[in-house]
């Protein structure tokens, strides 16, 4: 116990440490008007990534959209964590369900104490109602697989194509599933998010849309046990619902694949990109192949930066 403690004091030193870039930086001008569209409620890494977008004030969340499986559960699930987090204004709407076969680990949460309801509008009408009323300016951030994002394109690519980006957490160009900071990294894989969807991911690399790729390549980051108990021991209405769906997830420690995508969205020096060309094939693979730049992917980045970011946003009052 003695070592964790000791551990906990550094995590806590180096987050009181701020770096001269960051003393030096300006305050926004204006924040990015995003919309987030995830499959929160499987794995935990949506959640995290969900609270790292409300402690980020750069950051205009018109909606969260839901996507894959019962996604009208994860909207109530969203919507219950957003109202925990002091922000039950934030729009949830659901995609269009889907049939999935891996489990709902927070499905508990979802249901507590939630009467029957409406259902949730629809994702695909409320992301084009946005976009036509912020041409040019919405963010959307793909979190989860890309049903949603075939289903906008094939109702209107040109409407679509009115996003100022698209950022997502998908993909993997070098390396696959498995630990990286070490030993020898595991070979291309079909990403999940890429996988469960395999045609709306084939539109989306070629929709034309300014599309950023946070991969497996960069996006593999370890919530250790100490970041888990310096986290948990805030004491904050978000930090307390994390704490929750955490042990309801019921695994040890949490991949932050999504988390990357929302910090490059705020801090795109976390995960720097470059120019590829990448065709989706018939199996779900994202090949980089010779031809024009269809997307800005980033290969490769610092787990002790992204963590320092992190929870600095995360234990924020």
């Amino acid at each position: 116990m003695r070592k964790v403690g000791l551990a906990l004091l550094a995590v806590a030193l180096m987050l009181m440490a701020p770096s001269a870039k960051s003393q030096a930086a300006a305050p926004p001008l204006s924040r990015q008007k995003v919309i987030i569209d995830t499959d929160i409620g499987d794995d935990i890494d949506d959640a995290f990534a969900l609270a790292l977008a409300l402690r980020s004030p750069e950051l205009e969340i018109l909606g969260v959209t839901t996507t894959f499986g019962d996604t009208e559960l994860r909207a109530r699930l969203a919507e219950r964590f957003l109202a925990e987090a002091g922000r039950p204004d934030i729009p949830v709407m659901a995609g269009a369900p889907t049939h999935a076969s891996n489990l709902f680990t927070q499905r508990p949460y979802a249901e507590f104490g939630r009467p029957a309801m409406t259902p949730h509008g629809d994702a695909v009408n409320f992301l084009f109602d946005q976009i036509r009323r912020y041409p040019g300016e919405i963010t959307l951030t793909g979190i989860g697989p890309l049903v949603n994002v075939g289903a906008a394109i094939d109702k209107d690519p040109a409407t679509f194509r009115k996003l100022k980006r698209v950022v997502i957490m998908g993909g993997s160009i070098a390396r696959g599933y498995g630990d990286v900071d070490y030993g020898t990294p595991s070979p291309p894989q079909a990403e999940w998010n890429i996988l469960n969807d395999i045609p709306a991911a084939q539109k989306l690399f070629a929709s034309g849309v300014p599309l950023y790729v946070m991969p497996l390549d960069s996006t593999q980051l370890k919530l250790d046990e100490v970041k888990r108990a310096f986290l948990f021991r805030q004491g904050s209405a978000l930090t307390d619902a994390l704490t929750i769906l955490y042990h309801q997830w019921g695994q040890q420690t949490p991949t932050l694949f999504d988390a990357m995508a929302v910090a490059y969205a705020v801090s795109p020096e976390l995960c720097p990109t470059e120019s590829m060309h990448i065709r989706v094939d018939d199996k779900g693979f994202t090949r980089p192949e010779p031809g024009s730049a269809n997307a800005q992917v980033c290969l490769n980045s610092s787990s002790d930066r992204f963590f320092r970011f992190f929870l600095n946003r995360l234990a924020s009052r």
